[in-house]
């Protein structure tokens, strides 16, 4: 039987050599309908259904993530990859590959016949993948693998089978007539596979020596060369010793064709490997940026720009070869980083977090959280981005607290109401039942409003710097819940219209510290309200730039209601307001917030140049909501009167402010001017002589005038509902 089937066998290598020198003499133009054996069907239908010419397709290159400096922060790939010119790959490189893989690569065409026919021979008869192949049919099975859209693509392009050898050949005769040899070098050093992740070249030479492929020596050349015939086999990290074996074949091989002297090769023969390897992070993980990384990513996951869909957009991401010039200052991103790890400690049940942006262009200079990025829950590490909204970074939000008040105070102020309207504030007011109306004409429910700094008689400065809830109660009425949910709204704020209610002053909404850093970054900017943008431009593969990103700002109130505000809030940055001893050395301002239950803390603080939110929120691994009393942050015991905006969340903030200070311009806010004529209903000082608020204040109040206390439904509901921890985002 073993005789019958080598006869067979024989014959039919015959039979297939015959047609094979037919075809080379027709020079593969004419039908093929002869062919006998084991091979007959498959090679004929090979040649049959093949297209007259293989399609170029662009390889997959890695993107690159810069900082505002031009600094790399991270790469995504699919596949490793950066294109280079052939000039660009040293001439000892160029020799090693031609020496081990295609000898006489500048003397032949597509094919190599001796070369073939040893593979035909080999493969008919024992099965198995003959070497033979010429470095242009080796290009094209990669172009082809490259090109497979799904399994069975991907199966065809690698079968072992004469068939295949075939089909590549007809295609490389056809790549041949279309491109010239240094062409199909140069695309085959950028295709080809080198191992560990290594895909072309350039990310070849980085990785295992760490030297740009122009500096490859003679040694580094010949390990790399040996390489592409099993990447596997020979990677020198996994398999030094087959590596070294390999690399000495090359050498060997190069001086026996006399393009490497005996000199040369016998000292790269005695050298180690000598690899210098270099780690080509892929995604957000491992960069100094992790959130702020994350952050571009998902934003650019959602720009049309590139690509109608996801998954269009995720490929241009992975395999475009972009460089994408971000507004991540690392200097700022440092300082942010060190305040925010120094006061939260990533297991804590708490989350701190910082984001800055530059007034009047939008520009996201640095995201910060104590829970840093991984899969390690035991460890407090997450892939939710606490510090931006949910839509980019999976996070509910917490709520703001008297932050939103400023709101309220723009919001009357563009209304023209003064600086200087007064209200008697009790400690304890009852707001009744349809004091106020929503936006679609609706009522409101009876509100029981509590203060935790004083009562007396307070204008709008001082009840802003001094954060009373009663005051801010009856501002509201005046100036209408529509007006300052609106106003809310176009300082780009997003809220259920559940949200729409009394106690929304005080600020009952969820939010990120982006957002509201972006919302306050608007009273510096002198009343233009910027969207938040942490990309300016991207580039192609050949450095050419193809999408550029203008600050997308529009004007929300006059330029006389962002300076009042900003007149007011530099009094909190004063000696007598909360952030007496939080004070820069630059003009600042800044409002405090606590939320209901001490949930949430926060110091909204910023300067002519920059607007930074400090956010330290209650939170179980998960990132549902606790109280911030009677917990621990990085080792401190945190009391419940020592739980405040400006006692917490203030010292984070100066922390990183006092040293991004140096980094911004010395200039002061603009002095406001007049807002005209007040309303007629404006409250003024009553005539009597009602109580007048404490004339000390406590720069550290428990609450800071925080809490919506006695309205149902709030109940401090921040954080992220129950398993929104989930894995890597995608």
């Amino acid at each position: 039987m073993v005789g019958v089937m080598g006869a067979v066998r024989t014959v039919g290598v015959m039979a297939l050599l015959s047609t094979f020198c037919g075809v080379l003499v027709a020079g593969l133009l004419i039908p093929v309908t002869t062919f006998v054996g084991v091979t007959s069907h498959s090679v004929a239908d090979g040649f049959q259904n093949l297209p007259l010419a293989l399609r170029d397709t662009p390889t997959a290159q890695r993107s690159k993530v810069l900082d505002s400096d031009g600094e790399v922060l991270a790469y995504f790939y699919s596949q490793n990859r950066q294109d280079v010119s052939l000039e660009q790959i040293s001439p000892v490189m160029r020799q090693a590959m031609l020496s081990i893989e295609d000898y006489r690569f500048y003397e032949h065409g597509a094919l190599d016949v001796k070369g073939t026919l040893r593979a035909l021979i080999n493969n008919a008869t024992d099965g198995s993948t003959q070497g033979g192949s010429t470095i242009t049919q080796q290009l094209v099975k990669q172009i082809l693998v490259q090109r497979a859209k799904n399994a069975q693509e991907r199966a065809a392009a690698t079968e072992v089978s004469p068939a295949r050898k075939i089909r590549e050949l007809k295609y490389a005769m056809s790549y041949e007539e279309q491109h010239t040899k240094d062409e199909i070098l140069e695309n085959y050093f950028n295709i080809a596979y080198f191992g560990d992740g290594a895909y072309g070249i350039s990310a070849a030479a980085r990785h295992y020596f760490s030297v740009s492929p122009v500096e490859l020596d003679a040694r580094q050349a010949a390990t790399l060369a040996g390489l592409v015939k099993n990447p596997v086999r020979y990677d020198p990290t996994s398999y030094p010793e087959n590596a070294l074996d390999r690399r000495n074949t090359v050498l060997a091989t190069m001086e026996s064709q006399g393009e490497l002297r005996r000199k040369v090769s016998q000292k790269a023969l005695k050298a180690p490997l000598g690899l210098d390897i270099t780690a080509f992070s892929n995604g957000c993980v491992s960069s100094p940026a992790a959130f702020s990384c994350d952050y571009v990513r998902r934003w650019l996951m959602k720009d049309d720009a590139l690509g109608d869909t996801p998954a269009e957009r995720r490929n241009k991401l992975e395999a475009g070869g972009l460089t994408i010039q971000t507004t991540i200052d690392m200097r700022i991103q440092k300082a942010t980083d060190a305040a925010v790890t120094d006061r939260v400690a990533p297991t804590d049940q708490a989350i701190g977090a910082q984001a800055v942006v530059e007034p009047g262009t939008g520009k996201v200079l640095a995201l910060s959280q104590s829970r840093p990025m991984g899969n390690k829950r035991d460890s407090g590490q997450t892939y939710i981005n606490y510090a931006v909204p949910k839509k980019y970074g999976g996070s509910n939000g917490f709520q703001a607290g008297s932050t939103f008040k400023t709101f309220t105070a723009a919001a009357a102020l563009d209304k023209g109401y003064p600086a200087s309207t007064t209200y008697l504030s009790p400690l304890e007011k009852v707001m009744p039942a349809g004091s106020y109306t929503t936006c679609d004409g609706g009522g409101t429910g009876k509100w029981n409003v509590r203060n935790s700094t004083g009562a007396g008689t307070f204008t709008m400065t001082k009840g802003l710097q001094q954060s009373v809830n009663t005051y801010f109660a009856q501002l509201e009425k005046l100036t209408g819940l529509c007006s300052t949910t609106t106003m809310a709204e176009k300082l780009g704020l997003e809220f259920p219209s559940e949200d729409e209610v009394g106690p929304f002053t005080l600020g009952v909404s969820d939010t990120s510290p982006l957002a509201l850093s972006a919302a306050y970054a608007t009273f510096p900017a002198r009343g233009r309200y910027c969207e938040p943008q942490p990309v300016t431009a991207i580039a192609n593969s050949s450095g050419n730039v193809i999408q550029k990103y203008g600050a997308d700002c529009e004007r929300v109130m006059e330029e006389a209601t962002a300076d009042t505000i900003n007149e007011i809030l530099a009094g909190v940055q004063s000696l007598s307001g909360f952030g007496a001893a939080l004070q820069l050395d630059i003009p600042s301002a800044a409002k405090t917030g606590t939320t209901t239950n001490n949930r949430a803390v926060w110091y909204m603080g910023y300067t002519p140049a920059a607007a930074t939110s400090s956010m330290i929120a209650g939170a179980n691994r998960f990132g549902q909501p606790l109280s911030l009393a009677n917990k621990s942050l990085n080792g401190s015991f945190i009391a419940f009167d020592a739980v405040g905006g400006s006692s917490l969340a203030g010292p984070m903030w100066y922390n990183a402010m006092s040293v991004i200070q140096d980094y911004l311009p010395d200039k002061d806010f603009v002095p406001p001017t007049s807002l005209g004529p007040p309303p007629a209903d404006t409250p003024t000082a009553p005539t009597t002589a009602p109580p007048t608020p404490s004339s000390s204040v406590s720069p550290a109040p428990p609450t800071d005038g925080g809490g919506f206390p006695d309205f149902p439904g709030f109940p401090g509901n921040g954080g992220d509902p129950p398993g929104n921890g989930g894995g890597p985002p995608r």
